[in-house]
């Protein structure tokens, strides 16, 4: 049922400004259609579901897109095709933080497709579009029919000053130490993902419980919203269920008989690799369902998908023993204790042309980080809607299927991939030098050569010791670790480190990077209707210990940046010229500064301020293209001495360069008048000087045309005494 022309609208502060939720008016054949105002910032939201579950799946197919549009911004996409493409980097991000609070909250047994699309139409950087989109996403399926289990709110806490701040503006962002964003129900916490300049673990929590503090009046605002919605016609859908044709009695008996056999199956693998368990476990449940199919037949003869009934009530009661032991026993499934870190061992300069890479090994999580460095006009171009336009630090990551291992096709990065590239650099960002101490761009690839659990905070590891091996000098080395839970009612155990099946079977993903000094990224998934702060604090505090402990291994290896770059990095030249040169160095249609490069080997960026950077292998290429800018930029100073050469001689003088011409582009010359040329008077200018002659010369004055005018006489040694003895002559007779 649609509502009328006029809508609902309704609105609540946040941050110190207005949030408006609108309803009714727009797109209103999906099932739950919002438009979210913040401020300036406009974010139409969408939520749709198909009639019935999707077959044959044994997952809920959950799909958000998050679509940037660069009218928003009033800007006309790159590039020759000039319509948005594939989604940005930030927007594939963004539809990943959407996604990550709202998906727990739905029926487990639920599989229509559900579809949230957020349009970004309008945006006001001083109110962050990705928030207004997660509080639309939350709006738009808590009004719709779908069975959603919310609503949720969404904020952006910094630390500015010393200060909280809710969903602060540029300015404010831009002296931030910490950029939260955070989701939740009125009762607990989904989502944080953050980044940080080495903000402690106080600072940190007192930013989620702020956060969820306005979290709260957002859950309130939007269940006030649904209210109002439900007044003009708006009912939650009875959504079918995928029925379990097996009676409870049965499914309870099957399980029991499952229980004595895979306990013996789990304990038997304490001491297994990864690949070792996952075949005697996939031997042992396999025979355990032959056995199970044979002793029910009868009831499996009257029922559909009888077997894979018995699969599912065999993994339902492996985990639910894995969990179990984990919670009564405190042993996890290869023999570890709850905070036992993994065997690491670590090293530097494997590669020996790469310009720095380092091998990070925790258990079987393995990776391989390589660091390349280049010049700043190597960085990122950014044609998105945000204010960033480039960026010099750039992190990949890469999962290939051998990591796990696994034959399939080679595809490009899909969101998984873009994420963990982006914590990675979120998480070492901080601590790179800025542009005028290192004036590098630097790229990162992270190649997840084995893969047993959190092979995002092995990047993180990686790419410390990377950097390290390049030379780059870092602030400090950056450790990473991820952190899972298993929650039974008011039983917990928080894990360190965790492994693939631990984070299958877990409650929590909770990742946390940072320095000796404090936290540079954090990231955080429930899988569960979200955690109690007083159990976030625990996991904290577990994470800081078992980060210490990384770190400890890390730096046994590689202390400290090397003091210089590998011998194949490019060395980076940086100079300054007048602004008003860039022109000169540039040339008409590019051609002289095309020369340089051509004639030197260099890369050569110039920017609008006029810094000027030379990348060169060489270092004596370096050099050369330096002098060539210098001279190409150079202007005679007055009073000033040049040894010049006579390039044409006239009956009133010599034409002398002052500053030679290279790349066959002309210097800075002057001309020498007669009367210049000697102490004496000259009746002839060849009597003193010749073309091609070298000729010392002292620039006296430039004329209101530009014109140099120069003097041999006043260059000359006896010009100096003569003008002296006239002086203390003077000095005399004005005695006398």
């Amino acid at each position: 049922m649609q509502l009328d022309k006029v809508g609902l609208t309704k609105a609540v502060t946040i941050g110190g400004r207005e949030l408006i939720l609108e309803t009714g008016r727009i797109a209103n054949q999906a099932s739950g259609s919002v438009i979210v105002r913040y401020g300036d910032t406009v974010v139409l939201v969408t939520a749709t579901a198909s009639k019935g579950p999707r077959e044959g799946i044994d997952f809920f197919p959950l799909t958000v897109d998050y679509e940037e549009r660069q009218y928003s911004v009033g800007k006309i996409p790159g590039g020759f095709i000039k319509r948005e493409g594939r989604p940005s980097e930030k927007a594939t991000l963004t539809a990943r933080l959407i996604d990550r609070p709202v998906r727990p909250l739905f029926p487990k047994n639920y599989r229509n497709d559900v579809q949230v699309v957020a349009t970004v139409m309008s945006v006001d950087q001083d109110n962050p579009p990705d928030i207004a989109a997660m509080v639309g996403a939350s709006a738009a399926l808590t009004i719709s029919d779908i069975p959603f289990q919310g609503p949720i709110g969404s904020v952006e806490v910094g630390y500015t000053e010393g200060q909280l701040v809710i969903n602060p503006g540029v300015d404010s962002a831009a002296k931030s130490k910490l950029r939260l964003v955070m989701a939740g129900t009125k009762d607990a916490v989904m989502m944080v993902e953050a980044g940080a300049d080495e903000v402690s673990e106080e600072v940190v929590l007192s930013a989620i419980e702020r956060g969820h503090q306005e979290i709260k009046k957002i859950v309130q605002f939007i269940d006030e919203f649904r209210q109002d919605a439900l007044e003009k016609g708006y009912a939650k859908q009875k959504y079918e269920v995928i029925a379990n044709e097996l009676s409870k009695e049965i499914v309870d008996e099957i399980a029991a008989n499952c229980d004595e056999p895979i306990k013996e199956m789990i304990e038997g693998c304490f001491s297994l690799k990864k690949q070792q368990r996952e075949d005697r476990i996939s031997e042992a449940k396999d025979k355990l369902k032959e056995d199970l199919l044979a002793q029910y037949n009868s009831i499996g003869e009257t029922i559909d998908g009888f077997e894979k009934k018995i699969k599912q009530i065999i993994s339902s009661k492996e985990k639910e023993i894995i969990r179990s032991i984990m919670l009564n026993r405190s042993i996890r499934i290869d023999g570890r204790g709850l905070e036992e870190v993994r065997p690491i061992w670590t090293e530097v300069g494997l590669l020996p042309r790469t310009h720095g890479s380092g091998l990070f090994t925790r258990g079987e999580t393995q990776i391989i980080t390589v660091a390349t460095l280049g010049t700043i006009r190597e960085g990122q171009i950014i044609d998105g809607i945000g204010i960033e336009e480039s960026k010099r630090y750039m992190h990949h990551y890469n999962f290939p299927p051998y990591s796990v291992g696994e034959a399939r096709p080679m595809r490009g990065p899909g969101r998984r991939e873009i994420g963990h590239g982006a914590l990675a650099e979120r998480a070492l960002e901080p601590m790179l030098p800025n542009e005028s101490q290192f004036p590098y761009s630097i790229r990162l690839v992270s190649e997840a050569v084995g893969s047993n659990g959190s092979t995002s905070m092995g990047s993180v590891c990686g790419s410390t010791l990377a950097l390290m091996d390049a030379g780059v000098p870092i602030k400090e080395p950056v450790a990473g670790v991820a952190m899972g839970l298993v929650k039974e009612e008011n039983n917990v155990a928080i894990l360190t480190d965790i492994q693939g099946v631990e984070d299958a079977l877990g409650d929590m993903d909770f990742k946390v990077a940072g320095t000796k000094n404090g936290i540079t990224a954090l990231q955080m998934d429930m899988k569960i209707a979200g955690i109690e702060l007083a159990i976030f604090e625990q996991a904290l505090e577990q994470a800081n210990r078992g980060r210490m402990h990384i770190l400890g291994k890390m730096l046994e290896t590689i202390k400290e940046p090397r003091e210089n770059l590998s011998q194949h990095a490019p060395r980076i030249i940086q100079m300054q010229i007048d602004p008003e040169k860039i022109r000169d160095v540039i040339g008409p249609g590019g051609k002289t500064i095309k020369k340089i490069i051509d004639e030197t080997g260099v890369k050569v960026d110039i920017e609008d301020d006029g810094r000027v950077f030379i990348g060169a292998i060489d270092g004596e290429a370096g050099d050369n293209a330096m002098k060539i800018i210098k001279s190409l930029t150079q202007e005679v100073e007055t009073g000033k001495i040049y040894l010049g050469k006579v390039i044409k001689v006239t009956d009133f003088g010599a034409f002398v360069e002052v500053i030679p011409g290279i790349l066959g582009l002309p210097g800075k010359e002057g001309m020498v008048h007669i009367s210049q040329l000697a102490m004496e008077r000259v009746e002839k200018v060849e009597d003193i000087v010749k073309e091609g002659d070298t000729v010392t010369v002292k620039a006296i004055s430039i004329d209101h045309q530009g014109r140099l005018k120069l003097s041999r006489k006043e260059a000359l040694p006896e010009y100096e005494e003569k003008k002296s003895q006239h002086s203390d002559k003077g000095k005399y007779n004005k005695r006398g």
